[in-house]
């Protein structure tokens, strides 16, 4: 990637990103895609901790930095110090956007709380994404993706399908998940700013953003009051929800309506199960996941996976190939629509990324900028605001 042109919608906006690890970076990193100049402050020295999260060529860049900081500039600046404070004061007087994730109170003793940064630039939208919403009990504390997990029973779900432990799900799901809630919000407020002219402070709680995404469907039987106890979808939570084993592999397959149960039954052999009351209707069959996904088992495991996938695909049944994570990378259908991409960093040589994955037809997302050394473009940015070196 060079420094091309930014080509998609946020183009001409300015963010001021003083967010680390996972939750902010990938935000401004999707905004950054889409456009947006986002000006990456890290501390001095090693900057975002991130940047050693796995082995990489030059020691700096992390292959989970790698991941989520594209896009964007690296300056380094110290905001206890005259200096570090000046510089950026002229960087939030240039800005649209500032984006953080330091405590509200540090950012106050700094001198960039709202209100204190609004006096910088009145039409200022400042996001700061925080572990908990304010006027809780938690409100003074850390949050971290594992602690967020726990807290608003994701991690119990596991609990409930297996009938052992809580465990947390092997990916970053709540920080990433809150990531998309901060950024949706951002553009939110932008687009608030262009029809009104103001800015205004917005709060993204990593807590409740995760319980948020977590109990629509899982709310359930405590929806409606008095509520029943309930809680967790049936079909979710089923231990045999997993990918089905065919003679050779697994498979993922999805029947969704009468019809589509009724055919693939058919297909595997058993034409009259669909008649059973237990599986006849969408509603028997959300009480009866645990029987309906048990069947389903012994019938895939009669065909290939190749067989079965040919099969389900002329009866117009949802299915799909298991893949490890190893063969994600060569699966057909990302190959051909180009998701995994090559590009030459100037510093780590040759490196994989990801195509933004959606597509606008006028304004198109775009890859421009390597991940950033550590302060990079210190000496750049300075000069654009007159600072000097």
């Amino acid at each position: 990637m060079t420094d091309a042109p930014r080509t998609g919608p946020l183009s001409g906006v300015r963010i001021i990103d003083m967010s680390t690890v996972v939750l902010g970076p990938f935000a401004t990193m999707i905004l950054a895609d889409l456009g947006a100049e986002v000006i990456k402050i890290e501390p001095p020295g090693k900057g975002d901790t991130m940047r050693y999260a796995g082995a990489s060529p030059t020691g700096d860049l992390g292959p989970i930095y790698m991941a989520l900081n594209r896009n964007k500039r690296s300056m380094t600046l110290d905001a206890k110090t005259p200096g570090g404070k000046a510089a950026l004061t002229e960087l939030l007087k240039t800005a649209d956007v500032f984006f953080h994730n330091v405590r509200l109170a540090g950012m106050e003793r700094l001198g960039f709380g709202y209100e204190q940064v609004k006096a910088l630039r009145d039409d200022i939208v400042y996001i700061h994404c925080a572990g908990f919403g304010k006027g809780g009990p938690y409100t003074h504390r850390q949050a971290y993706d594992d602690l967020i997990q726990g807290a608003s029973g994701f991690a119990d779900l596991n609990a409930i399908r297996s009938g052992g432990r809580p465990e947390y799900a092997p990916s970053l799901v709540a920080d990433k998940t809150a990531g998309l809630f901060a950024t949706y919000a951002t553009l939110a407020a932008l687009f608030h700013k262009a029809t009104t002219g103001k800015g205004q402070f917005v709060q993204v709680p990593m807590l409740e953003c995760f319980t948020f995404f977590n109990m629509v469907e899982n709310l359930y039987g405590e929806t409606y009051l008095p509520g029943n106890g309930k809680l967790a979808y049936t079909r979710s939570v089923n231990p045999n929800r997993r990918p089905y084993p065919t003679t050779d592999g697994y498979i993922g397959l999805v029947p969704y309506s009468d019809q589509q149960w009724e055919k693939f039954f058919e297909i595997g052999g058993l034409p009259e199960v669909f008649k059973d009351p237990r599986f006849s209707t969408y509603a028997a069959r959300t009480e009866n996941t645990g029987a309906l996904y048990a069947l389903i088992e012994d019938v895939t495991a009669t065909r290939s996976t190749d067989e079965w996938l040919e099969l389900l695909d002329k009866a117009n049944i949802p299915a799909m190939r298991y893949n490890t994570l190893a063969e994600v990378l060569t699966d057909a259908h990302l190959v051909a629509t180009g998701f995994f991409q090559e590009a030459e960093h100037p510093d780590a040589g040759r490196y994989r990324t990801m195509r933004h994955p959606v597509h606008f037809t006028s304004t198109p997302a775009s890859l421009h900028l390597p991940p950033p050394r550590p302060g990079a473009d210190n000496e750049m940015i300075l000069e654009s605001l007159g600072l000097g070196a």
